[in-house]
């Protein structure tokens, strides 16, 4: 197949974005089930101190009451926010770090740069993404309410345009500030906890060249890093869930939370501290893999777009396309993609 020189260049920028949407998006597809199961989780026994059931109690529940596809309710609200959040996230990171790698002179960019990168990257892409993270949550909780009080939407489009019109269109941005926290405090557990966590295994693993570690110290260090990412940022995603879930009080006329210091007032003090941290195991094993998924899915996505679009990089430019995540830096150099490993490694999720 030919193609002219336009195309492939307009290929070649668009390469980050197509390439970390369509992996985000099959990674998200995989873990759908998890990550459903930790959204029930969140929005049980809302203003009670009451058990919280597990997650394989509320697996057994969806499947008898809605067989097994009402494991992959909200799928398609999950693909479209992978879509845009994922692939604004992603390809607006390496976006970045690559302007910024290009002004330090095509030298590596210091820790600080890579931070602000992601950030930057991150808030932008939740922002676009709100809205259809609105219609996931409450996709995903629906069948768990009494059939009366279901929203019943058809699908992500159907769920984005009745929001907008009962509820307004500033709605489909709900639960935007608690949902820019968790992406930050997720930064902030894996470049925290990375590296320590790749030197531990490097002791255990013996790679030869720890510069260049193993597949097996990648995702035992990215294990341990979901786990701190997990620990900090579930708080906020569960805010986030609860504010985006909300309904009003018949009775009351009343949401029953005012905004995010409301929400986390209210959970303190009606349900404890601990409540915060409901769907613990359920969210890590959604973060952790997730993660993984992307790294092992991006580089065969990429080498195939390239090869399609014909891409070959340019020798001259020494400024290599990197994205961040919480298991390596994946660069691109020609054909091939190689994984580079970095004391500086950060954000992966979602």
């Amino acid at each position: 197949m030919l193609m002219d020189n336009q195309t492939v260049a307009v290929a070649e920028a668009l390469q980050p974005f197509v390439c970390g949407g369509m992996s985000a998006m099959f990674a998200s597809a995989c873990i759908h089930p998890v990550d459903l199961v930790k959204v029930r989780i969140q929005l049980t026994g809302q203003g009670s101190k009451g058990a919280t059931p597990s997650p394989i109690k509320i697996v057994s529940d969806i499947v008898k009451a809605e067989g097994v596809t009402g494991l992959y309710s909200g799928l398609t609200a999950a693909l479209t926010r992978q879509a845009t959040y994922g692939t604004a996230r992603i390809g607006l990171h390496r976006a970045f770090s690559n302007k910024l790698e290009e002004i330090n002179g095509g030298s590596s960019i210091p820790f600080y740069m890579k931070a602000i990168s992601g950030l930057c990257s991150g808030a932008i892409a939740v922002c676009i993404g709100t809205p259809f993270d609105v219609a996931l949550v409450r996709m995903q909780n629906d069948g768990s309410r009494p059939v009366s009080e279901r929203r019943g939407y058809k699908n992500v489009f159907n769920a984005l345009s009745r929001i907008a019109s009962e509820e307004g269109v500033v709605s489909l941005w709900r639960g935007l500030a608690p949902n820019i926290l968790r992406g930050m405090s997720m930064n902030v557990g894996m470049m925290a906890c990375y590296d320590e966590a790749k030197e531990a295994i490097l002791k255990i693993t013996k790679d030869p060249d720890p510069k260049r570690p193993s597949l097996q110290t990648k995702l035992g260090s990215a294990a341990v890093a979901g786990f701190c990412c997990a620990f900090l940022s579930l708080p906020f995603d569960l805010v986030k869930s609860r504010l985006q879930n909300m309904k009003m009080d018949p009775t009351t006329n009343r949401m029953p939370y005012t905004g995010l210091a409301d929400c986390f007032v209210k959970i303190t003090k009606q349900e404890g501290p601990l409540a915060f941290w409901k769907g613990f195991t359920a969210y890590y094993v959604r973060c952790a893999p997730h993660s993984m998924i992307i790294l092992l899915t991006i580089e065969t996505i990429t080498t195939a777009y390239k090869d399609f679009f014909k891409i070959e990089d340019d020798p001259s430019k020494l400024v290599m396309a990197g994205r961040f995540t919480s298991t390596g830096t994946v660069h691109s150099h020609g054909s091939d993609a190689s994984i580079k490993s970095s004391a500086d490694d950060d954000e992966a999720d979602e």
